[in-house]
């Protein structure tokens, strides 16, 4: 199964083509929460229906106030994609799980406070095999251009207790990379810089 990973594209998808393989999963923040539109939902989802897969996964980012909106109100948040709120999906074997929190940006979208924080990560199974999130775990892909850890510890602390195949989220743009920790790999998929300009291209892996 071909596995194509985006995240943090802040309304800038479309300079990312047309792609393709078997799941496309976006891990929040399509959205550029400093200039707010009703159309961004929309124009993502557009976006994903042109693309050439069998599933497409997405969950939301703290710059994602429309998709907040959407699921408050109930209402499907996308059509041509999965919005992975707190949720499963299996696809062909392999277990995926989505949840959009992120911290300490109170006032954002999907920001919980720490004690709701870590009720939302007792929730992800033991078994999941790609864990999408926004934030990523304390300590792993986290840094800030100015050196200081943004990830959440209360999802370090739960991912002691979890075997992913793959961590996938983003959020923290000057982190953007990959790393393999005890066989798990971690991906901090940011298609933008910390100038909010399209450097990175999408991660591929194959499962």
């Amino acid at each position: 199964m071909r596995i194509v990973i985006i995240s943090d594209t802040h309304t800038q998808h479309e300079k990312l083509g047309r792609l393709s393989g078997d799941v496309l999963i976006h891990c929040g923040d399509s959205a550029n929460g400093f200039k707010r539109s009703p159309d961004d939902v929309r124009k993502l989802d557009d976006w994903f229906g042109q693309q050439d897969f069998d599933r497409i996964l997405c969950t939301g980012g703290n710059h994602d106030f429309e998709m907040e909106d959407l699921s408050r109100a109930g209402t499907p948040v996308l059509r041509n994609a999965e919005f992975l709120q707190d949720r499963s999906l299996h696809h062909r074997g392999i277990h995926f799980y989505g949840a959009p929190w992120t911290p300490e940006l109170a006032g954002w979208a999907f920001y919980l406070p720490a004690l709701e924080m870590r009720d939302k990560w007792a929730l992800i199974p033991n078994q999941v095999d790609v864990l999408i999130t926004h934030t990523p775990p304390a300590g792993i892909l986290d840094r800030n251009r100015s050196g200081r850890s943004c990830g959440c510890p209360d999802l370090a602390e739960r991912l002691l207790d979890l075997r992913p195949r793959i961590h996938c989220f983003g959020h923290v743009h000057a982190s953007a990379g990959t790393v393999e920790i005890d066989e798990a790999i971690y991906v901090n998929a940011s298609m933008v810089n910390s100038q909010y300009q399209i450097a990175h291209r999408p991660h591929e892996f194959d499962l």
